[in-house]
């Protein structure tokens, strides 16, 4: 490849800043939202807009700037995300209203499209050998940026002020775009073809109208004709999308492609992934913050809640590796497997022992070692699966799906915790067992999905066949 001769040490350490930031980005403000409430004297729905709007701007982003960069460019729209998700950063950093800094999450979500991009990149940039591990160590940013969010969250609202939550992360992804511009090569290969603007409409309608649902379900009830309409509204534009999708000569996104045994197979376990796996960033910290007296919990701090995750990062970062060795022997499923595997454990530990602080360092460290032998995996099998041309809006799509799995797991992590508050706000010990529960069902899932994935070989022959059907 073209650009593999060109400082790939370097492109990598930009990659990975660029996907840290915006992971961390996805975290930081969720714990710390009744802190926002309070000092923009805002309600709490409206509060609650700082990650919706984020979230809501990501799903939608993500597939579609994907596919751009798989035509125009992957250095371009990677320049692009990083300098709207700077922009966006400034502008929540300067504004003293729950608007202006609503308005700025919806500018720094457009930017979600930096996985796929990166993920991209790296396959252009490595040599096969070396390509498992690269895509291992930027999945590996994905955990480690949202932990990093839940940690810093607290510490900086408590230390400094809101909008330090917004100008430390501008620093960072500052530095990332003056990275890209200088450091990353250009795309060595491009999909020929045209913007299919009414499938990117259509795709942006129905995942507003599905996410808007699922994340505004609580506050206006499930029940309620606004939620049943949007979820309504939502399968009819899908399945509006897909028809025309196979239709167009030029697709943003090929059924075809969608249809593979590697991709949808893939994309079941980013969601099953997602749901059991974003729900712990919910239960987890609320549990160590219950009173004492409520029997369970700790009593302790929103900054003290997040240190029960640090563990899970530390393992993360040693596992993620190990997937990608795995990876490049094996074939992606591996380390899928043992990743659902090691979640399953885990969530099942933290259903029945949680009552002492060791008991949530080892679901910690359990969780830890299944996100960092999961996320990389799933890359892997998704580039072993697609030719090069197709990199972006395949991987963007597993974003997709991994997306949509965690604003489901964590509604109904919330959801389940709501419904049992006692009249002194306490909520009972059985609603986070449920919880824990669901969590490891779900994954149980992911395992289960596993065993429908291609296997080594046909991984491997998958991956030289896209490769010459590029070149």
């Amino acid at each position: 490849m073209a650009g593999r001769g060109r400082r790939p040490r370097l492109v990598f350490a930009v990659l990975g800043l660029a996907c840290l930031s915006h992971s961390l980005l996805q975290a930081i403000v969720a714990p710390v939202l009744r802190d926002a409430q309070l000092i923009l004297e805002t309600t709490p729905a409206a509060a609650a807009w700082l990650m919706t709007g984020f979230m809501l701007t990501s799903v939608i982003a993500v597939p579609v700037l994907g596919r751009l960069g798989d035509m125009l460019g992957k250095r371009r729209i990677l320049i692009l995300c990083l300098t709207l998700i700077l922009c966006g950063l400034v502008v929540s950093a300067l504004s003293g209203s729950i608007e202006g800094m609503v308005a700025g999450r919806v500018v720094q979500g457009l930017g979600g499209a930096v996985f796929p991009v990166s993920f991209a990149i790296v396959r252009d940039e490595l040599p096969p050998e070396r390509l498992h591990s690269g895509l291992a160590m930027i999945s590996a940013t994905i955990g480690v940026g949202g932990t990093a969010g839940i940690l810093l969250s607290g510490l900086i609202v408590e230390n400094l002020s809101l909008q330090w939550l917004f100008w430390l992360p501008a620093a960072i992804v500052a530095i990332g775009l003056v990275g890209a511009i200088l450091v990353v090569p250009e795309s060595p290969h491009r999909e020929l073809a045209r913007i299919d603007v009414p499938g990117a409409i259509l795709l942006g309608l129905w995942l507003l109208a599905l996410l808007l649902a699922i994340t505004q379900g609580v506050a206006w009830g499930w029940g309620s004709w606004r939620v049943l309409g949007l979820l309504g509204g939502s399968a009819a534009l899908l399945a509006a999308w897909v028809a025309i999708e196979r239709r167009t000569r030029e697709p943003l996104v090929d059924m075809r492609m969608l249809r593979l045994r590697g991709v949808w197979t893939t994309n079941l376990a980013a969601l099953t992934f997602g749901m059991g796996l974003f729900g712990t960033f919910v239960l987890v910290p609320q549990l160590v913050q219950q009173p004492v007296s409520s029997g369970y919990g700790f009593g302790d701090s929103a900054s003290q809640a997040a240190f029960y995750l640090v563990p899970s990062n530390v393992v993360m970062l040693l596992a993620s590796p190990v997937s990608g060795h795995l990876a490049n022997r094996l074939g992606g499923r591996v380390p899928l497997a043992l990743g659902a595997g090691a979640t399953v454990v885990g969530f099942t530990w933290l259903t029945f022992w949680h009552g002492a602080p060791h008991d949530i360092y080892a679901g910690s460290v359990l969780m830890g070692f299944g996100l960092g032998l999961g996320f990389p995996a799933m890359a892997s099998m998704i580039v072993a699966s697609v030719p090069p041309g197709q990199t972006g809006v395949a991987t963007g799509m597993n974003s997709l799906f991994r997306l949509i799995g965690g604003a489901v797991g964590a509604q109904a992590a919330a959801t389940m915790v709501a419904a049992t508050l006692s009249p002194d706000g306490v909520p009972s010990e059985g609603s986070f067992e449920l919880g824990f529960g669901l969590s490891a069902i779900a994954l149980l899932v992911t395992l289960l999905t596993t065993f429908a994935m291609p296997g080594t070989s046909r991984d491997r022959s998958r991956s030289r066949r896209a490769d010459a059907q590029a070149s």
